[in-house]
C-alpha cells in the first residue's frame, strides 16, 4: 500500500510538473506571439519612411551623392548604437530596451514630420541611435526559444519583416501622394506610440533565463553599458569571429545594392512613389513566403553550415543576373533567389553567433550583428554613389557576383561544411 501511494504521488508531481512547463511554455508563445506583432507595425513605420526620405531629399534640392550622404549619416549612427543598445538589453531587460526603441522612434517621425530643410533632414536621423527594433525583438525570441528551433523561431520575424515591408511601402505610397509627406509622418509617430504601448503591457522586464547577477564592484563595473570590453570579448568565443568576416564580407555588395536601391528605382527605373510602393510590397510578399513557409523546414533538414553555404552561392548568381538587367520587369524575376539569399543569409549566421555565446549576452551579439548592417549603411552610400555614378547599375551586380564566389570558395577550402556540421 505505501509503495502505491508512492507511486501515486510521483506520477502526480510528475503531472503537475508537466502542467507547468506546458503553461511556461504558452507564456512563452504568447510573449514570442506579441513581439511578432510590435515587429511587424515597427516595420511598418519604417517602411513608410522609405516612401517619405527620398522624395523628400530630392525636394529639398538633395543630388545622389548628398542623399548617400545622408544614408551614411544613419549608418554611423546607427553603428555606433547598435552594440550599446544590445548591451543595455542584456542589463536592463526587454522591455526597457523595446521601449526606448519606440520613444525614439516616435521622436524620429515627430522630426520628420517638421522637416523642411537639409539642415532638419539630417537632424531627424539622430534618435536612430535607439531605434533596434529589431534586435531586441530577435533578442526576445532567441531567449525564449529552444536552441534547437531558434533559427525557425527567428525567421518567422522576417516574416513579420515581411508584412511590414508590404503595409509600410504601400501605406506610405498612399499616405505621400494623397496627403503629402508631413501627414505621413504624423501617422507613423502616432503608429509608433501604439507599439509604445503593446510594449509596457505585454513585454516582461526581462527574458533572460538565468538568475541575476550579484551587485559586486567588479560586477557593477562590468554592466556598465559602455564597457567595450565585455562587447568585443564575444567574439572570443569559437567561431564568432570567422562568422562575423563572413557575415561582414559576402554582406556588403548586396548592402551596398540596398542602400542605394531609393536612387535606382527613381532614376533608373523611372518609378513614382507609388510604383515604388507597389515594388516594396512585392518584396514583402516574396519575403513573406521565404521565411514563413521555407526557412523552417529547410533548417529541419540541414545544417546551418550547409544553408550559409548555399545562400552564399546563391547570392553571387544574383549578382551576375543584376549586371545583366535591363528594366523593373527583369529585376522582379530577380527578387525572388535575392530574398531567398537574404533571408537564409540573415537568419542562419543570428542563429550561429547566438548560439556561441551565453544567453545572458544574446542582446549583445545581436547588437553587434545589427551595426554590421549599420557598417554596410554606412560604408555602402559612399561606394555605391561611387560605382553608380562611373560605372552603372551593373557594376553591383559584377561585385556581388565576385565577392560571393570568393567567400564561397574560401569557406569550402576551409572545410568549414565539415567542421561546423561537427559542432552541431
Amino acid at each position: 500500500m505505501s509503495r502505491i501511494g508512492e507511486t501515486s504521488e510521483e506520477k502526480s508531481g510528475i503531472t503537475a510538473s508537466s502542467q507547468a512547463a506546458d503553461l511556461n511554455r504558452q507564456k512563452r508563445m504568447k510573449i514570442i506571439y506579441i513581439t511578432y506583432l510590435i515587429t511587424a507595425l515597427e516595420i511598418t513605420w519604417m517602411f513608410l519612411q522609405f516612401s517619405i526620405t527620398p522624395y523628400l531629399a530630392k525636394r529639398l534640392g538633395f543630388d545622389t551623392l548628398w542623399f548617400g550622404y545622408l544614408q551614411t549619416t544613419v549608418g554611423v549612427i546607427q553603428l555606433l548604437g547598435g552594440p550599446m543598445f544590445g548591451r543595455f538589453a542584456d542589463l536592463f531587460g526587454a522591455r526597457a530596451a523595446l521601449s526606448l526603441s519606440s520613444v525614439a522612434t516616435v521622436v524620429f517621425f515627430l522630426l520628420l514630420s517638421v522637416a523642411d530643410s537639409p539642415a532638419m533632414l539630417f537632424i531627424h536621423k539622430l534618435p536612430a541611435v535607439f531605434m533596434h527594433i529589431l534586435p531586441g525583438a530577435q533578442m526576445v525570441v532567441a531567449d525564449l526559444s529552444e536552441p534547437d528551433k531558434r533559427a525557425d523561431a527567428l525567421s518567422k520575424l522576417g516574416l513579420c519583416f515581411g508584412v511590414g515591408m508590404i503595409a509600410g511601402s504601400t501605406l506610405g505610397g498612399t499616405l505621400n501622394k494623397h496627403y503629402g509627406e508631413t501627414f505621413a509622418a504624423c501617422f507613423a509617430a502616432a503608429g509608433s506610440a501604439v507599439s509604445l504601448v503593446l510594449v509596457l503591457k505585454f513585454i516582461p522586464k526581462s527574458t533572460k533565463a538565468q538568475a541575476p547577477r550579484n551587485n559586486t564592484d567588479s560586477d557593477n563595473k562590468s554592466r556598465s553599458i559602455f564597457n567595450l570590453g565585455e562587447i568585443t570579448r564575444l567574439m572570443k568565443f569559437p567561431g564568432v569571429t570567422m562568422t562575423f568576416l563572413v557575415k561582414i564580407v559576402s554582406g556588403l555588395p548586396s548592402g551596398v545594392f540596398q542602400v542605394m536601391f531609393s536612387v535606382i528605382a527613381m532614376n533608373f527605373f523611372k518609378l513614382q512613389p507609388e510604383q515604388n510602393g507597389y515594388l516594396m510590397a512585392y518584396f514583402g510578399i516574396v519575403q513573406m513566403v521565404i521565411q514563413g513557409g521555407v526557412i523552417g523546414r529547410l533548417t529541419a533538414r540541414y545544417s546551418e553550415s550547409s544553408l550559409l553555404l548555399l545562400s552564399i552561392a546563391v547570392a553571387s548568381l544574383v549578382g551576375l543576373a543584376q549586371a545583366f538587367m535591363l528594366n523593373v520587369f527583369q529585376f522582379c524575376f530577380i527578387v525572388v533567389p535575392m530574398m531567398f539569399s537574404l533571408s537564409v543569409f540573415n537568419v542562419i549566421t543570428d542563429s550561429m553567433l547566438t548560439k556561441s555565446v551565453p544567453s545572458s549576452d544574446t542582446g549583445t551579439m545581436l547588437g553587434l550583428c545589427a551595426s554590421v548592417q549599420s557598417l554596410l549603411r554606412t560604408v555602402g552610400p559612399t561606394i555605391g554613389g561611387f560605382l553608380y555614378e562611373n560605372y552603372g547599375v551593373s557594376s553591383f551586380g559584377l561585385i556581388q557576383f565576385v565577392v560571393n564566389i570568393a567567400v564561397f570558395v574560401f569557406l569550402l577550402r576551409r572545410g568549414f561544411n565539415k567542421d561546423a556540421g561537427r559542432k552541431e
